[in-house]
């Protein structure tokens, strides 16, 4: 398995690659691409790359076709991009016939937060501590560490081990069928079969793995871009609570080098990124 070049496809935005992807040492760092300030992919990447215009910033963890678990680190300093562990080995999701790996380039939305105290009345269930997820339909193959500039759509309610689990159906807003996707109808009418093989996929993806399968709110149904849009503010609003100090943090880590007045600010000056390193990846 090969992964892609791993350069942002923005100029706001560079990486730091450390260590052999698929090993456990493996990390991206984030820093702006101007002044090498190095940054969190979770806290200093803006949600918002024009507010007005409701275009959103999303980091790319894994890109589409590809097996390799990679997600932000919420507990290490700066929250680089590593590879998820399963029984102490970096974990691959396992390929669900018909599809390849991920089916979309899989990411996060930075600065929100699914606040684990906070129940979604519909569903009962708390959130799962994380940034809020995103899948990126658009053409493009991404890369990990990409920076996109994305429209929202819609959003699916997963109920994943019990938690509250939102992903946000996005579209890169250089994509060709951007200005024609405005809403979970219009992708149907232009990718038809997109949605409901979204949904079997995030039903079905770990019992490869011997684990159930999953569930959702509202049916399994995909909400509308004004739902996804109430989500992505009420996530947001979570994660202005979370980095202010005003609730708990528990293992996420809070360091930040932009954010003035918060407890987790730090010197960007005292902090040492390590050289770019281009590795062929470990053998699986």
């Amino acid at each position: 398995m090969e992964l892609p070049s791993g350069k942002t496809n923005k100029s706001e935005y560079s990486v730091r690659r450390s260590s052999r992807p698929f090993t456990k040492d493996y990390r991206i760092y984030f820093e702006r691409s101007h002044d090498k300030t190095p940054v969190s992919s979770f806290h200093d990447i803006p949600l918002y790359h024009d507010k007005d215009k409701g275009i959103l910033n999303m980091v790319v963890e894994v890109p589409r076709w590809i097996n390799a678990k990679f997600e932000i680190n919420r507990n290490e300093r700066l929250n680089p991009i590593h590879q998820d562990n399963l029984d102490q080995n970096p974990r691959f999701v396992k390929n669900l016939f018909p599809y390849k790996g991920y089916i979309w380039n899989y990411g996060a939305l930075p600065q929100t937060w699914e606040d684990p105290h906070h129940t979604t009345p519909e569903t009962h269930t708390r959130g799962d501590n994380d940034s809020l997820d995103a899948c990126e339909i658009g053409r493009a193959v991404a890369s990990p560490g990409d920076v996109k500039q994305v429209k929202p759509l819609g959003v699916l309610a997963l109920l994943d081990q019990g938690k509250t689990d939102w992903k946000v159906l996005v579209v890169d807003v250089r994509d060709p069928l951007a200005a024609r996707l405005d809403d979970v109808a219009d992708v149907e009418e232009h990718l038809p079969g997109l949605l409901a093989a979204s949904v079997d996929w995030w039903r079905l993806y770990r019992v490869p793995d011997g684990r159930g399968g999953n569930g959702f709110g509202f049916g399994g149904r995909w909400l509308d871009r004004g739902y996804a849009n109430n989500a992505i503010g009420e996530c947001e609003d979570a994660w202005k609570r979370l980095i202010a100090g005003k609730v708990s943090s528990g293992d996420i880590s809070l360091a930040n080098t932009t954010l003035k007045g918060t407890p987790g600010k730090i010197d960007p000056d005292k902090v040492h990124l390590p050289p770019d390193e281009v590795l062929s990846p470990a053998p699986i």
